[in-house]
């Protein structure tokens, strides 16, 4: 009996191609078979995947509704108009822009609205919780720009509001940036518009982390404050791997011509109407309870690991991920991650600030709450998964056949048993 998830046409995939439908139930049962706590990653209902999988992805449509280069657009038309007109009703934006093919590309669009190659623009660093995009020198955004770097508060582990002021005066930037990808605190949001405004620079919020605790009315809203917004679908937001754009009226066409044709060509029809199925389910009261319990869970997550002498930098967290210092327990991220893979654990090691380690080491590691809270698991279950990863970072081994690695697996199989993902 063909697994009846991937649809009715799975059969005749299966009789083609049984190389890649392998690959697809063989996937499905690695989501089934262990804890997903990679802080990017989220299950997007069957609802979106329809949507993906859909004749949408057959229609070549460069350009904007009711302004194509191509004919026959009237109904994709349509999937890319619900979903502008669902994403700014969710954020209360002025304008959305849903043709961005990942978050990386809508932060290309933005640079390539505000900047030209050359220009400067202040952002967080790397090694502190920033973004690849943000400026790194292995990234675009490092070639092409001339990026000036704020980091933490060596102390709080929080983001250094003093620096960020000291070096907007010192560089007068074209843009300012706040966010990242393993920032556990609330970004002031404020305070970098009052920057920004101090230098005559345009704010823009990378959201792509905490975007979908925003939808869910679980965390202030960059929105009234930010020139300009991007963001993922993929994450806690719980849609397809893609990105979008929210921004003011006043910088609408801006954003729109450096999207298209700018930065991308026709867009992926079958995804935005999959992010149109996305942002209504976001906006309903069952997804603001998921956002809600995305940070319970996070918190409860975090204060188990620290009772094991796990440390979360900055204290704990306010959103979907913690960051963890794995000095104390003397375990690199390295061996962390390795040892929690072979225990039927997923997560990621992750640069702490002031790492000693280089980052393909790492002194830490970044766990996420989305994917399990989308399962049903709560608090309880947070302090058994805390437990658990604890056992495997510190007495475990990389070796899924040593007995401590299978003894902690069978605990991760029966405590998922009872919250499955796609369950059937």
């Amino acid at each position: 009996m063909s697994e009846t998830f991937y649809g009715s046409d799975f059969d005749a995939l299966q009789a083609f191609d049984p190389d890649i439908a392998g690959v697809l139930l063989s996937e499905l049962a690695r989501l089934r078979g262990g804890l997903q706590l990679i802080a990017s990653e989220n299950m997007s209902s069957p609802q979106v995947l329809t949507a993906l999988g859909s004749t949408l992805s057959n229609k070549y449509a460069e350009g904007y509704p009711g302004r194509r280069y191509y004919g026959g657009c009237a109904e994709v038309d349509k999937a890319e108009n619900l979903a502008i007109e669902r994403c700014t009703a969710l954020f209360g934006a002025e304008h959305a822009n849903v043709q961005p093919h990942s978050g990386a590309s809508a932060n290309q669009a933005v640079y390539g609205a505000f900047m030209s190659p050359g220009d400067t623009f202040l952002a967080m660093s790397l090694p502190h919780g920033g973004h690849l995009t943000h400026g790194a020198k292995v990234s675009f955004s490092g070639r092409w720009f001339n990026a000036v770097h704020y980091g933490v508060d060596k102390d709080t582990e929080d983001i250094d509001y003093d620096e960020v002021e000291r070096l907007a005066k010192a560089h007068h930037p074209k843009v300012i940036l706040a966010g990242g990808s393993a920032i556990p605190r609330l970004i002031d949001f404020a305070r970098f518009r009052a920057i920004a405004d101090e230098v005559g620079a345009i704010l823009w919020v990378d959201a792509a982390h905490f975007i979908g605790l925003v939808a869910g009315k679980a965390i202030p809203s960059p929105v009234p404050y930010a020139d300009v917004v991007s963001f993922t679908t993929h994450k806690v937001l719980r849609g397809p791997r893609s990105g979008g754009i929210i921004c003011t009226a006043e910088h609408a066409a801006a954003i729109d011509k450096a999207v298209f044709p700018l930065m991308q060509g026709g867009p992926q029809m079958h995804t935005i109407a999959a992010k149109a199925v996305n942002f209504k389910e976001c906006a309903t009261p069952e997804y603001a309870d998921y956002a809600r319990q995305v940070i319970a869970n996070a918190k409860v997550l975090a204060a188990t690991l620290g009772e094991h002498g796990i440390r979360p930098t900055t204290g704990g967290t306010d959103t979907h991920l913690s960051l963890h210092d794995l000095q104390p327990v003397l375990v690199t991220g390295m061996e962390a991650e390795a040892r929690c893979d072979a225990a039927g654990i997923t997560l990621n090691k992750n640069a702490i600030p002031f790492d000693p380690q280089k980052p393909n080491v790492a002194s830490g590691i970044r766990v996420g709450t989305p994917f399990v809270t989308s399962q049903g698991m709560g608090s309880e279950e947070m302090t058994i998964v805390g437990d658990l990863i604890a056992r495997a970072v510190t007495t475990g081994s990389s070796d899924p056949d040593d007995a401590v690695s299978k003894d902690i697996r069978g605990q991760v199989t029966e405590l998922i048993g009872r919250f499955p993902a796609y369950a059937r």
